[in-house]
């Protein structure tokens, strides 16, 4: 039941590669290019330029070239280490996630300097998917790439969910919160999307950088006052972002202001796609697929507790047929006080495999698309009723790992471990949960 939890996975992963997804959006025909349900004339541009960034940015750019070809003029994305593929017209950059470095703020500066170069003649695609709030890495004045670490580094802890963290991300930038759309103007551009945050808001994914910015810098200094965050952020930060608050640093663009007048935001995939194409594969192996949501957030044990308890009901309900397929997506949070290594989906894991312990007929499987949970080369875990009884005999005590936030070392000497290596895109996390 393992590998086939893990083959439901992998299949709504496949659904949503980037370069697929781009050439079922891209094409030109008769000197028109159709991208989304949109329409431009190549004749009107004398330019087409792309820029891009987030895990899935240089696999959309290779889509991207297929469909268009010499069409391009030039382009540059950036990428996680790793993230990178062959490409003729567009440069790839690799930098540092889910903490920003050296590179990614050089990279920030050539991405905005060719965003620059576009006049009002020209159009400009950009290629936009989950990773990009760190991998576009630029910081206010007075302030360093230590200090940016470290605030990626307490949000990441904090327990804030992602619309919160980009809230103070975009506030701290000027490339995020539609800040790339005033580069890019008078130029037009269209923004394809991959979304990696619940309800596809294109103002909190990637930090928005195309989008008109629906959040201020008195929500910034909210969040961080929420989360006790206000006396461990580096002070050149939290004065920015007060400053702010005083009208004392300019605020992001707001939806009406001219910067997006000749622009677009689409998004072409997204959690709800990989779940279809899942509870497909879950009915060819035999299950009765049930979708319980693509929006799982919150709390990841008060999520992980939801999950089960509908689990449980099914299974001691004889007028429900099996065997079932639960599926689920989403993000939820947790704030990390352990020093341990590891990430939600193990987490997730590794919780829910202590509260079945000894109910056969159950298997967990909780991992991201992106083949990434946290800091770590594992994408997540998959479980059943066995889990913690064979590694109590092992001498593993999975309430210490819970505990001390270490259940990639647990998943390490235990098993369990969901390994796809990257898989270049990034629709958020998905859970296969199999009731026989």
């Amino acid at each position: 039941m393992k590998a086939i939890a893990e083959q439901i996975f992998l299949s709504g992963v496949k659904s949503v590669l980037p370069d697929k997804m781009i050439q079922s959006q891209v094409n030109i025909i008769d000197r028109i290019l159709h991208m989304a349900d949109s329409q431009f004339p190549l004749c009107n541009f004398n330019h087409i330029y792309v820029v891009g960034a987030g895990k899935a940015s240089a696999l959309m750019a290779k889509g991207l070239e297929t469909t268009m070809g010499e069409s391009i003029t030039q382009g540059v994305v950036v990428v996680k280490y790793g993230h990178s593929c062959e490409l003729k017209k567009i440069r790839v950059l690799e930098a540092g996630h889910p903490f920003p470095d050296e590179n990614g703020i050089m990279a920030t500066k050539e991405l905005l300097q060719m965003a620059a170069m576009a006049g009002e003649k020209d159009l400009v695609i950009c290629l936009i998917s989950g990773g990009a709030s760190s991998l576009l890495a630029d910081y206010p004045e007075g302030s360093s790439l230590d200090d940016l670490i470290l605030v990626n580094q307490l949000l990441l802890k904090s327990g804030a969910n992602i619309k919160e963290m980009n809230t103070v991300r975009k506030h701290l930038s000027m490339i995020k919160g539609g800040q790339l759309a005033k580069a890019i103007y008078p130029a037009s551009f269209i923004s394809l999307i991959l979304s990696d945050v619940i309800g596809d808001p294109v103002d909190v994914i990637a930090s928005g950088p195309t989008s008109p910015d629906l959040s201020t810098f008195a929500d910034a200094l909210k969040v961080l006052e929420i989360y006790d965050l206000l006396e461990i952020f580096p002070e050149s930060m939290v004065r920015y972002i007060q400053n702010g608050c005083a009208y004392l640093a300019p605020e992001t663009p707001k939806a009406g202001e001219k910067y997006f007048t000749h622009g677009q935001n689409k998004i072409i995939g997204c959690n709800k796609i990989a779940l279809e194409v899942a509870a497909k594969k879950a009915q060819e192996c035999g299950f009765i697929p049930y979708t319980l949501t693509s929006e799982l957030n919150g709390d990841l044990t008060e999520a992980a507790d939801s999950v089960l308890e509908t689990a449980f009901r099914i299974q001691n309900d004889s007028k429900i047929t099996k065997p079932v397929c639960l599926l689920a997506g989403g993000e939820p949070t947790i704030k990390v006080t352990g020093n341990g290594l590891g990430g939600r989906n193990q987490h997730f894991a590794l919780y829910c495999a202590t509260k079945i312990n000894g109910k056969k007929g159950l298997t967990i499987l909780c991992a991201g698309t992106d083949g990434n949970d946290g800091p770590t080369n594992a994408a997540g875990a998959v479980v059943d009723c066995n889990t913690v009884e064979t590694a109590m005999k092992q001498g593993l005590n999975p309430q210490v790992y819970l505990q001390t936030n270490d259940s990639y070392h647990f998943f390490l000497k235990a098993g369990g471990h969901i390994l796809t290596g990257s898989t270049m895109t990034n629709v958020m996390d998905l859970i296969v949960l199999i009731i026989e």
